[in-house]
């Protein structure tokens, strides 16, 4: 008799061939904080901090719809060194901000409040986070560990591993923030590549699941321009106008650049059978998927 094989949801979802493009959750603010003791399965809420604080933290940051991340080097290394935490802060125009404080006290924390209350400093490199929250989901740890040890290496201070960031199956994932740039399906080989395009201002089809400021059918719909014409800079594409009849959408997506034509995306959408979606979650459940059918260029 033998044992049954361990689940992956990253397995799973490659063998499945999941689409990638249109996964990446919305937001426009995150809020890092460095903590090098083990990480809980539900991240910051599950710290041992100061109630109050915490209490005002996680109020502030619902208010805004920030996303709270825990970070830390790959390897715990530097601990010498005060925790750090930021807030980050994405804008349409590309003039993302930031604000990065130390603490040593639970109290300390409160400087993540008054910062989700002024504009930040603008002009600072993105920060990479790569999530390798094993304690949330073996995935995360199994293909995230690798990327982040291959991404320090190249970039050593712009890279964090991460806690939760959503769609575990698609390990290794990601961010670059505050460009609100999500990557999905890396190892350690295509998160160097992709990474060093998008620091020089080329985003690619491949690995991409979506900017953070766009709903998932317009992140499908750039997905699909990028596939069809070639990487582009972060800002280089603009949603126009959304249209939707039921499960299909029309997305006008434009360019900054003058005289460059207009690319009209149709997407549908549909339900996925149910699945497993996550190795700790054993419960099954469907996903909605986006998909671009067309491309019009006018």
């Amino acid at each position: 008799m033998t044992a049954e094989a361990r689940f992956f949801c990253a397995d799973a979802a490659r063998s499945r061939d999941d689409p990638l493009a249109g996964t990446a959750p919305y937001g426009s603010t995150w809020i890092l904080i460095e903590y090098r003791g083990g990480w809980p399965p539900n991240g910051f809420d599950g710290l041992p901090l100061d109630p109050g604080t915490k209490g005002l933290v996680f109020a502030a940051a619902q208010a805004l719809r920030a996303r709270i991340l825990l970070i830390r080097r790959h390897g715990r290394r530097l601990p010498e060194e005060p925790r750090r935490w930021a807030v980050l802060r994405y804008d349409d125009d590309g003039a993302h901000r930031q604000t990065w404080g130390t603490w040593n006290r639970d109290e300390d924390l409160a400087g993540i409040v008054d910062a989700l209350g002024t504009p930040g400093e603008p002009g600072r490199p993105p920060v990479v986070l790569v999530c390798a929250h094993g304690m949330h989901d073996a995935c995360c740890a199994v293909r995230g560990r690798p990327v982040g040890r291959a991404l320090s290496e190249r970039w050593p201070d712009l890279v964090w591993e991460c806690t939760h960031v959503g769609g575990d199956r698609f390990a290794a994932n990601v961010i670059v923030a505050p460009d609100g740039v999500y990557y999905g399906n890396l190892d350690a080989a295509s998160s160097v590549s992709a990474v060093e395009e998008h620091l020089a201002d080329r985003v690619h089809a491949d690995h991409l699941r979506g900017y953070t400021n766009l709903f998932p059918p317009q992140q499908v719909a750039v997905a699909a321009v990028l596939a069809r014409f070639g990487p582009a800079g972060r800002h280089h594409y603009v949603i126009e106008e959304t249209s939707r009849d039921h499960d299909r959408w029309r997305i006008r997506v434009t360019s900054r650049t003058l005289l460059s034509p207009v690319h009209d995306v149709e997407v549908r959408s549909h339900r996925t059978p149910p699945r497993q979606l996550t190795c700790r979650g054993r419960s099954v459940s469907s996903a909605v998927v986006y998909e671009a059918t067309s491309i019009r260029v006018g």
